[in-house]
C-alpha cells in the first residue's frame, strides 16, 4: 500500500505541476539599477551643457553644445567627461539648446530656443561626425529653417527618428508644449513649415532622445525622464521616473541596452546612466464585470474559456494515466502473481481469496 500511495502521490504532483505550467506566467517587476554616475564635464569651456547626443562612429563619445551665448561649435566628450574634440562652423546662431545624431552619423545642431517666443523663424544645422577626432575650426554645413503653423514657441527638445530620420521638435511651456515634426525632406532654400503632431505629456521639457528601437522616446524635464510610445499612432505617455539631478538638461541614449544617460547644466556637471522608465507589470486579472477588449465579443471569450477547460481535461486524463503506469510498474511482481492465484483459487473453491496472515500470539 505504501507504494501504491507514492504512485498516486506522484501522479497527484505530475497533474499539479501540469496544470500550473498551462496557466499564464505573471510578469516580474524588479526593482529597476541604481543611477550610475559616468563621470563630470569639467572642461571650463563647457559651462551650460544643453543636449547629448551619442556618437555612431565613435565609440564611448558624445556630443555636447552650450545654452545661449555661445558660438557655433560643438564638443566631444568622453566616457571620462574630457573634450576630445571640438568642431567649430561658422553659422550666426542664437540659441543653441539641443543636439542629435543619426545612424549616417550626421550632427544636428538645434538653434529652437525662444524664451521671448518672438523668433519668426528657428534653424537646425547638419554637420558630419569627422572621419578623425581632430579640432576643425570651418565645418562644412547646412542650414534649415522653419517656422511654426500657430506662432512662437520656446523648445529645448529636438529628436531624430532613426530609421526615417524623420525630425521632431517638442516646446518647452509651464501650460503644455506640443509636439511638432518636420517636412519629410526639409529644403534648404526658404522656410519650411512644421506641423503639429500631438499634445506633449505633461512637464516642461528640455531634451530629448529617440532609442534605438525607433518605437520609443524619452523626454527629459528638470526633474525627471518620461518613455513615450511613438507608434503610427500619436505618441502616447508610457512611464515617468525620477532622475537624480536638478536643473536636468540633457538626455541621451545609455550605454546599456535600456538606459539613458541625463546631465544637468553648470559647471562640473555630471553625468548619470540611468534606467528607461518602464511600465510596471501587473499581477491582478481584470474584474470579471469588465468590458471585453475592443475588437472582440463575448463569444470569443466564451470559446477561450472553452478551450482552457477542454486543456485542463487532457491534462487531468494525463496524469491519471501516468498514476496507472507508475502503479502497475512499482507495484512488486511476486505480490501480483500471488493475488492472481488466489483469486483463481477462490473461483474453483468458492472460498474467500483472503491471503494468509501470520498469528501474533498474546
Amino acid at each position: 500500500m505504501k507504494l501504491l500511495r507514492s504512485a498516486f502521490a506522484l501522479a497527484a504532483a505530475t497533474c499539479l505541476a501540469l496544470s500550473a505550467a498551462a496557466l499564464p506566467a505573471v510578469a516580474a517587476d524588479p526593482k529597476p539599477p541604481a543611477p550610475k554616475k559616468l563621470f563630470t564635464i569639467s572642461d571650463p569651456r563647457i559651462k551650460e551643457s544643453s543636449g547629448l547626443a551619442k556618437s555612431q562612429k565613435y565609440e564611448d563619445l558624445y556630443w555636447t553644445v552650450n545654452d545661449s551665448s555661445d558660438s557655433a561649435r560643438v564638443f566631444g566628450v568622453d566616457t571620462d567627461g574630457d573634450v576630445k574634440v571640438v568642431l567649430k562652423f561658422k553659422a550666426e546662431v542664437r540659441d543653441v539648446e539641443a543636439i542629435a545624431v543619426d545612424r549616417e552619423g550626421t550632427i544636428y545642431i538645434a538653434d529652437i530656443g525662444d524664451n521671448t517666443k518672438s523668433r519668426d523663424t528657428i534653424e537646425i544645422y547638419t554637420i558630419p561626425e569627422p572621419s578623425s577626432l581632430e579640432n576643425a575650426e570651418n565645418v562644412r554645413y547646412h542650414r534649415y529653417d522653419f517656422e511654426y503653423p500657430d506662432g512662437p514657441h520656446d523648445a529645448e527638445t529636438l529628436l531624430v527618428q532613426p530609421e526615417t530620420n524623420e525630425i521632431f521638435i517638442v516646446t518647452k511651456s509651464s501650460k503644455g508644449g506640443a509636439i511638432y515634426s518636420t517636412p519629410g525632406r526639409p529644403s534648404r532654400e526658404g522656410t519650411n513649415k512644421l506641423t503639429k503632431v500631438a499634445a506633449a505629456p505633461a512637464g516642461t521639457f528640455t531634451d530629448g532622445t529617440f532609442l534605438p528601437d525607433g518605437q520609443r522616446a524619452v523626454l527629459r524635464t528638470y526633474v525627471d525622464v518620461a518613455t513615450v510610445a511613438w507608434g503610427d499612432d500619436k505618441p502616447t505617455l508610457v512611464a515617468r521616473g525620477p532622475v537624480p539631478l536638478t536643473q536636468g538638461e540633457s538626455v541621451a541614449v545609455g550605454e546599456a541596452d535600456n538606459t539613458v544617460l541625463v546631465g544637468s547644466e553648470g559647471s562640473n556637471s555630471a553625468v548619470y546612466q540611468v534606467q528607461v522608465p518602464a511600465k510596471k507589470a501587473t499581477a491582478s486579472p481584470p474584474p470579471a464585470s469588465s468590458a471585453p477588449p475592443k475588437g472582440s465579443n463575448n463569444n470569443d471569450a466564451g470559446a477561450g474559456a472553452a478551450d482552457k477547460n477542454h486543456n485542463l481535461r487532457w491534462i487531468i486524463i494525463g496524469a491519471a494515466l501516468f498514476a496507472l503506469v507508475v502503479t502497475v510498474l512499482t507495484f512488486p511482481p511476486g505480490r501480483r502473481e500471488r493475488l492472481d492465484r488466489m483469486a483463481e483459487n477462490a473461483r474453483l473453491t468458492g472460498q474467500s481469496p483472503t491471503p494468509n496472515r501470520r498469528r501474533h500470539s498474546a
